[in-house]
Order: C-alpha cells, then sequence, then structure tokens
C-alpha cells in the first residue's frame, strides 16, 4: 500500500506533542513495521492547528484527490487539526477519496463506529484544551499589563522596548533621536504646518518613517500626533478578535475605552502640547 505520513507541530505544543523530527521517527517507523511504502511525508513545522490553510496540510490533500497516497499515518487527530469540526471535515474528505487514515495514539476508525466516537471524542477535548490554554494565556497577559510590563514587541515610534530580565518587567525606554523627531512634528503642527507639509519636511530632510521607508505617509504622522503614548500613557488590550461568518475569517473590534488597561511610559510631549494638538 502507498502510505503517506503527516506530522505538525506549533509553537506551544512543541514540548507537549514532540519536535516534527519524533513525530516523523515514530511514523516512519510504523510504516516499517506494517511493511508499506511510504512514498511521501507531509509536514507543517510551527503552524496552528486551529487553521486549514497549512501548506503540509494543502499538499496531503492534494495528494490525495491525485492518487499518489492509498492511506495516511498521523500521530493523533489533533495534529491533522484541533477543531473538532475540522477534523471531521478532513476525515471525511480523505474517506471520500478512498485514503484510510491511521493514528498512532488511536484505533483505526473505518468501519468501526466506537473508534469513530473515541476520534470524536479526542477531538472535542483537544478543541477543549486550545481554548483552556488561550483563556490562561490571555489572562497571564492581562495580568501582566495591569502590573505594568510592555507585552507587545511593536512600539511607537520614538521608543525601544527592554525585555524582562533581572531588573525588571519588559518596559520602554525614550530613543532620543526618534523622540527629537516626535518633539518637532508636534511643536511644527502647532506652529501651522499641514500633515502634508510635515511629511515633505521630512522626506526632504532624510529623515526615515517608522518602518524604516524615505516617504513618510500622511496616516503615519496622523496617528502620531494622535498616539497617547507620548504623554505617558500605553495601552494593552484596546482590541479583540472574534470569528465573523459573513466574511469567513476572523476580525478585529475595538473594546470599549473602560475596558483597555494603561501601562505607564515615559512621556516625550507635555500633557498641554498634546490636548493643544487634540484640539
Amino acid at each position: 500500500m502507498r502510505v503517506g505520513i503527516y506530522a505538525r507541530v506549533s509553537t506551544e505544543a512543541q514540548e507537549a506533542r514532540g519536535t516534527i523530527g519524533s513525530q516523523l521517527e515514530t511514523l516512519r517507523a510504523k510504516v516499517a513495521a506494517e511493511g508499506d511504502d511510504l512514498v511521501a511525508e507531509f509536514v507543517d513545522d510551527g503552524f496552528s492547528g486551529a487553521r486549514l490553510d497549512r501548506p503540509g496540510l494543502d499538499a496531503l490533500r492534494d495528494a490525495a484527490e491525485q492518487g499518489v497516497v492509498e492511506a495516511v499515518w498521523c500521530l493523533s487527530p489533533d495534529r491533522l487539526a484541533r477543531s473538532f469540526a475540522y477534523q471531521m471535515l478532513i476525515l471525511d474528505e480523505l474517506s471520500r477519496l478512498g485514503v484510510v487514515v491511521r493514528f498512532t495514539d488511536s484505533p483505526p476508525i473505518d468501519n468501526d463506529p466506537e473508534a469513530r466516537l473515541l476520534v470524536q471524542v479526542q477531538g472535542v477535548i483537544a478543541e477543549y484544551e486550545k481554548a483552556k490554554f488561550a483563556e490562561r494565556e490571555r489572562r497571564g497577559k492581562l495580568y501582566r499589563a495591569r502590573a505594568g510590563e510592555v507585552l507587545s514587541r511593536k512600539v511607537p515610534y520614538g521608543y525601544r522596548r527592554v525585555p524582562r530580565g533581572p531588573e525588571g518587567p519588559a518596559h520602554l525606554v525614550v530613543h532620543d533621536q526618534e523622540a527629537a523627531v516626535v518633539r518637532r512634528v508636534f511643536a511644527d503642527f502647532l506652529g501651522g504646518a499641514s500633515i502634508r507639509g510635515l511629511a515633505v519636511a521630512l522626506v526632504a530632510e532624510g529623515t526615515a518613517s517608522p518602518d524604516g521607508r524615505p516617504v513618510w505617509p500622511l496616516a503615519t504622522i496622523g496617528r502620531l500626533l494622535r498616539n497617547e503614548a507620548y504623554v505617558g500613557r500605553l495601552f494593552w488590550n484596546r482590541t479583540h478578535t472574534s470569528y465573523d461568518p459573513s466574511v469567513g475569517r476572523n476580525r478585529q473590534a475595538r473594546r470599549p475605552r473602560e475596558e483597555w488597561v494603561q501601562i505607564p511610559v515615559p512621556a516625550i510631549v507635555t500633557e498641554e502640547t498634546f490636548e493643544a494638538v487634540q484640539q
């Protein structure tokens, strides 16, 4: 029988489910013990099982459709997908294509209602574990933010993030050269310069934009002038992500301001200057 193997591990699951190498070693040994012909290996290293658009999984589904493989070995159902619904979708698709799916951690499921029920239960448990992990991570980050730790690695122009270390939690320090640009932008805007005029002047002087490019988009300067971090107020928990069935994907939405977590950071401009600019 022509057999393929599929291995997946996401970053957070490496310790719990082993590395890609250890999974492949286990699966190769299983194929050899069964006396089958290993014709293809499909790997997703560092991809979440909560999504279906994975290169290794896509290649497996293509191979099944083309008749390259007759069976597939996988460590467990949660390696195919974390979501129970996604597991059933993949298993049903492969079954329609005549591809048998085998798991080293579960009994064969073809024509065995009890085994199929076990796989379904495992899928529900995997989905629960994923939700529990995500909630623990969210609560942990919320606690750290409320304690004043800067969690995001992407920080406003004019600052640098100092990672957590012996001196304490991650925090921001002022980048003097960029901070001077920020103060100049605020001052010139209050002096009557337009946002377009500021962009032209910065480009003429050869000052790189926050993303390192020679051109300053007008929207970038507009966001800079509205960013409360420059008066010492950095916020966490401003948005949340939820699935939008109308577009078939996750979308971000802004939380009410009372749910934001304020993290104190060094100010670059005064409160009076900032408020004058907002007016």
